[in-house]
Order: C-alpha cells, then structure tokens, then sequence
C-alpha cells in the first residue's frame, strides 16, 4: 500500500492508534490524533509559545533546520487539552527531495483521517476542500500544515470557521496568509548562546557539558545557535561518551558543514539547505550565492548593487525573495544578513561559479566600498595630500555632505574592514593601500587608532610596489604607530620618509614628515623635539599654496610652546592660526585652535577666557560629530570646572568623556578620565 504525507494515515484506508475503522451507517465522529512525536529535549522560544498560545492562526517562518517543527509540535503537545475534537498533520513537503504535496492529495489524507468512505471523496479540489471544512466545522481542533512552500498550497486546507486553530511552518513568509487571512507571523531567529548550551547539556547531559565548559563554547559558537547543527552534534556524541567534545568542535571547524551532514537527510545541515538553495531560480540562486560570498557580516541595498552588477531596484526584489526564503535577515537600516551555516553553504555552492564571475563580483563590491569611502574622506578632510585612483568599476552614489558621510562610516566600518581584507587576500596592491587612506579620516574622529595602525602596517607593503605613494604611506604608517604607543617603529617610518623626501627635493613631503614626526615626540613628552619639527614644517609650508597646512603647524608651534611654559608665545601661534582657519573655513582646524587656546588661557590663570574658548570648541566638536574630539575636550573642560570648584558641571563632562572613550575602545584614555572621577567623587 503507497503511504501518503499525512501522518499516520494511509491511502484508502483511516489508521488511529493501530486501529482500522470500519464504516457502518451510522459511524461514530472520528477523532484524529496525527501530531508526530513531540521533539526530545526543547529549549528557549518562551515568546514564540506563549504567542502561539493567543493565536488562532499562525505562520512559523525561518531557515531550514531553526526549529520551526520543532516549536510547532511541542506547544501542540503541551496544549492538547485545548483541542479535543483531534489534531490534523501533513508535512506538505515544500523543501523536501521531490515534488512538494498537492492540496489534493493533502485534503485527501485529512478526509481518510476522518473516517469518510473513499467512494463520497469529490474529484475536484475544490468540493474535497468543501467537505473537509464541513467535517471541521464547529469542532475544537488543530491543524498543524508543516512545511508549506506557498500560501496557494496552504489556502485548501484551512477550516472555514473560527473554532479551530492552524499553525503553519514554511522557510518562506507566506505574506498572502498575513495580509489576506490576518495570520500572525513568527519569525525563528538562532537559538541564544545559554539556550544553545542548555540544548546540549539536555542532550549530553549537564556533568558532560560541564566537564568541557570550553569545547562547549566552541561548539556553541561554530553552530551558531542553529537548532538542527546542534542536535546533530549532539547525536554525535551521545553514543561515543568516551570521545571528548573537543575533538567534535575541531571536526566541525575544520570541515565545516561536512561535519553536520548525515544518512538521514532531513537531520543533515547540508541537504536540508541544499532544499532552500535548490528550490531558487537561477536569478536568485545566483544573487544568494553572491551575497555569502560578499565580504564583511552584512550588506546595505547599494553595495548589494554593486555586488550583483544590477540596478537597486531590481536587486531590492531579488534580497527580498531571499528573505521570504529564509536564506537572508532583513536587519535594521535595510541591511541584509546571513547565519554563519547558511553564508557556509552559500559559500561552498559559489565554489561552482566560474572564477572569473565571482571574482568580478567581489571586485565590483569592494570598488564600491573604497570609492565610496574616499568620496567621504574627501568631504572629511578635503585639504589632504591627494593619492592617485582608478576609476570605480561600478556606480558609487558619494555622500550628501559631512555628517553623511560620518553615519555611512559608522554603518559601513565592519564591511570595509572585511573589505580592505578581501583586497590584501586578492592581491589587488593599489585597494590594498588606498583603504587605510580613505578610512583615516573617520577613524581618528572614532578613536580607531589601533585599527589605524594596523591598517596601514598592511597598507605599507602593498605601498612598496607603488613608489609614488610610499612617502604617504610611510608617514601614515609613522603617526598612526606613534599614537598607539609604537614609539621606535614611528620614528622609524618617518625618518625613512624624510630621507626620500629629502633625496627627491620634495619640500611639501619634507613639511608633512616633520609635521608628523611632532607625534613621536609628543607621545615621549619631549615638547622641544616636538615644537623642532613643528617649527619646520612651519616654515617649510609658509609660502606655498596650501593655508590650511601652514595653519595647521601654527597651531601645533603655538601647543608645543604653551607645553614649553611659553604662554604668550603660544597664545600669538594658537590666535594667527584660528584667524587662518576661519579665513579659509576649515572647521576642525578652528576647533583645534579653539582647544589649545582654552588650555593656555587655564595654564596662564585666564579662567573666563579658557572656559569660553573650551565651550567653543566643544560645541564645535560636537557640530562635526567628531566624538573622539568631543571627549577629549570635555576631558579638559571638566577638568578646568573641578579646578573651579563646580563639582557638577566637571561630573557631567568626565563621565560624558568616560563613556566616549569606552564607546571608542579607548582604554587608557577611559582609565584616566576614571581616576579623575573617582578623585572628585572622593572629594
């Protein structure tokens, strides 16, 4: 006899609990019991069971093995009392191997469920569905449709009145049931890290797991939260006590989902996302694969343009279907997510493509990024040295101005990161180098010093095969290592960057190396190398066509003077340089100025005077969103009121730098503005 999908029924014939009815004239009701065994072991979802618990109609939705099922069947079970009249279940086979199951033959199963005599089973689909909801009619029942790939497959087989209550899992959002039939959605998300563990302690058993807390972690971790890896995990070492998790976590970080896959496929992480991936067009499978492929965690709608070498609208609809899918997260900002196991197998298909087609892919969407970060450092920091650029491969949209500019860095500053890697990884030299140029001006407005610094040690050897651009390199590469504390490594570079610019007769490379090398000295204290070089830069820049680098090392002559004692000196240099500043409107070089010249009106004990000049520049600071600034001022600013006696307003400005300096990773800045807290708390 051919068995059906139904659960627990037959063709032709009504099985319940082992026994076959047999139709008389007047049959008692049937009452169904199809649910499948309820799952082992269940952790977590309390929102999504105690939501199933107030709906009357519900779509379960989520990737191919996040448990969708598995909540399904265990709320079913803990609420068996609600439905007495019997349970109905059909896997519809959406996203099995094979063709997903007709609403006829789905119908048909529920109808043998019933007891009906195969002979008054209608033909036509339609009169089956009307005599299936004439059975269910007024009966407290559930109806579990497992599986669904779309809502025309699922609108058959719901009842037509209220008194029963339908769940309906699908990898797809069935929108037509939300908007049309008012279903409330459940979207399943990866299990939480302690709900992961509390899975496998369930299964392993809590002295196992907590004899190896690490190998736990590691799996927890690798699995990413996914239900099904999990279990499968799980399966694994329940029968082999004697083998440590560890070796389970190597095995799965070393082959990836090859480690997850079994005989049995519905319990294996590959085939069971091979259904989702083999169900897409060749539109969409290649858009998916493309998009795991695609560097750093996730991606906005224009860098997926990019990538797919297709017009946003056009790409909009594709990374919308993924979502209804399951395969991507729509995420806030209209950015676009993968699990790590699906962007793995993601990942492993697009092995297939032709190389040269995800190659240029990868090209075009790191183009994007690199274009569209030096069209924001530009608006950033329009004064610097320019460095030559290839044109884009792909459309770049820049930014609207500076505070754009700063928010798309802020959005965007893991993917470049993942970004610059996929070009060093590439060998694409020229990428490889213009990266750390175009982000410099937004990480030290972050106080990314340290991803700076790395940034640029790697940019410097792509630099070597470039000899144009290997001064500026060198000289990045010379500050950045001075602010994270590198002392020798930054004289180093610069000193090297002086000897080539001193060989070539470059007088403006000259001036900005010794302008640099101020860092170096000023991390060792040593104000009068420091206001040496600033000297120099000074009169090699005066002259010459460039008033915000002249205006520049006024200002730093004028702070290494006031850190000298020279007070009046400095108050002269700091004065001409926020004149020059305003003259030509470059906004950060005021607010520098304004800064410094807030310090020595407080060191010469002109304490109106430094409290407007540290106010000014703060606000200035904030006004440009530049939040490494903005804490390092209030720092002083603070200071300057608890000197002061205004414990209130010092308390408010250090704790506004504190928590700054924390937001930006700054650790020693962070531990500095905190003594000083806790000096003044202790007051």
């Amino acid at each position: 006899m051919t068995r059906n999908r139904v659960s627990g029924t037959s063709a032709g014939s009504v099985v319940q609990a082992g026994v076959v009815h047999v139709h008389h004239a007047a049959p008692p009701p049937v009452v169904p019991r199809q649910l499948p065994a309820a799952p082992g072991p269940f952790v977590g979802r309390a929102g999504e069971l105690g939501a199933l618990d107030t709906a009357s109609f519900a779509t379960i939705g989520g990737a191919g093995g996040i448990g969708k099922t598995w909540l399904a069947l265990r709320w079913a079970h803990q609420r068996l009392e609600r439905f007495p009249d019997g349970q109905l279940f059909v896997d519809l086979g959406g996203f099995s191997p094979g063709r997903p199951l007709s609403p006829e033959v789905a119908v048909r199963g529920f109808l043998d469920a019933f007891g009906v005599d195969p002979a008054r089973v209608p033909v036509d689909l339609t009169a089956r569905a009307a005599l299936y909801r004439s059975l269910v009619a007024g009966r407290r029942m559930l109806v579990v449709l497992d599986n669904a790939v779309d809502a025309d497959q699922v609108l058959p087989l719901l009842p037509g009145g209220s008194t029963c209550t339908v769940v309906v899992t699908s990898r797809r959002t069935l929108t037509a049931l939300i908007a049309r039939h008012t279903a409330r959605h459940l979207p399943l998300d990866a299990l939480g890290d302690d709900e992961a563990r509390g899975l496998l302690a369930d299964r392993l058993g809590p002295e196992r797991t907590a004899a190896e807390t690490g190998a736990v972690e590691d799996l927890v971790g690798l699995c990413g939260g996914y239900p099904l890896a999990l279990a499968v995990i799980a399966g694994r070492a329940v029968p082999r006590p004697r083998v440590p998790l560890a070796e389970f976590a190597a095995e799965l970080r070393h082959h990836g989902l090859g480690a997850l896959d079994d005989d049995d496929p519905t319990a294996s992480s590959r085939a069971v996302l091979s259904w989702s991936h083999q169900a897409l067009d060749a539109d969409r499978r290649r858009a998916f694969e493309l998009v795991a492929v695609a560097p750093g965690p996730d991606i906005g709608l224009p860098a997926a343009a990019s990538l797919l070498d297709l017009p946003e609208e056009r790409t909009a609809k594709l990374l919308h279907d993924l979502e209804e899918a399951s395969l991507v997260r729509r995420e806030a900002g209209g950015r676009y997510s993968m699990h790590d196991l699906v962007r793995r197998y993601g990942t492993d298909t697009a092995a297939g493509m032709p190389p040269d087609v995800r190659e240029a892919a990868v090209r075009r969407v790191v183009d994007h990024y690199l274009h569209t970060a030096k069209a924001g450092a530009d608006l950033l920091d329009p004064h610097r040295v320019p460095v030559p650029f290839d044109p884009p491969t792909c459309p770049v949209v820049p930014p609207s101005d500076r505070l754009a500019a700063l928010a798309w860095f802020d959005g965007e500053h893991r993917c470049l990161l993942a970004a610059h890697r996929a070009a060093v990884d590439q060998g694409w030299h020229r990428a490889a180098w213009q990266f750390p140029w175009t982000l410099t001006p937004f990480r030290s407005r972050r106080g990314h010093h340290h991803d700076d610094a790395e940034a640029w040690r790697i940019g410097l050897e792509a630099a070597e095969r470039t000899p144009a651009v290997l001064m500026i390199a060198l000289r990045a590469c010379g500050v950045t290592s001075a602010v994270v504390g590198r002392h020798d490594e930054a004289v180093m570079h610069l000193r090297t960057a002086l000897d080539l610019a001193e060989q070539s007769g470059d007088r403006t490379a000259r001036a900005h190396t010794h302008r640099m090398l101020v860092s170096t000295w000023e991390q060792r204290e040593d104000y009068r190398r420091a206001l040496e070089h600033a000297t120099k830069a000074m009169t090699l820049h005066r002259g010459w066509d460039h008033p915000v680098w002249e205006a520049n090392t006024v200002t730093q002559v004028g702070w290494y003077q006031a850190c000298l004692g020279e007070l009046e000196q400095a108050r002269e240099h700091c004065a001409a340089a926020l004149r020059l500043h305003r003259r030509i409107g470059c906004l950060d070089g005021e607010a520098a100025a304004l800064r410094f010249l807030g310090d020595i009106d407080h060191r010469a004990g002109r304490d109106g005077e430094a409290l407007d000049h540290y106010q000014r520049a703060l606000a200035a600071y904030r006004d440009l969103d530049n939040s490494h600034a903005v804490a390092g001022t209030a720092e002083w600013l603070g200071g300057l009121h608890q000197d002061l006696g205004h414990e209130a307003e010092a308390l408010v400005l250090l704790r506004e730098a504190l928590a700054a300096f924390r937001a930006q990773q700054c650790g020693e800045d962070a531990d500095r503005v905190y003594r000083k807290l806790d000096a003044l708390r202790g007051q």
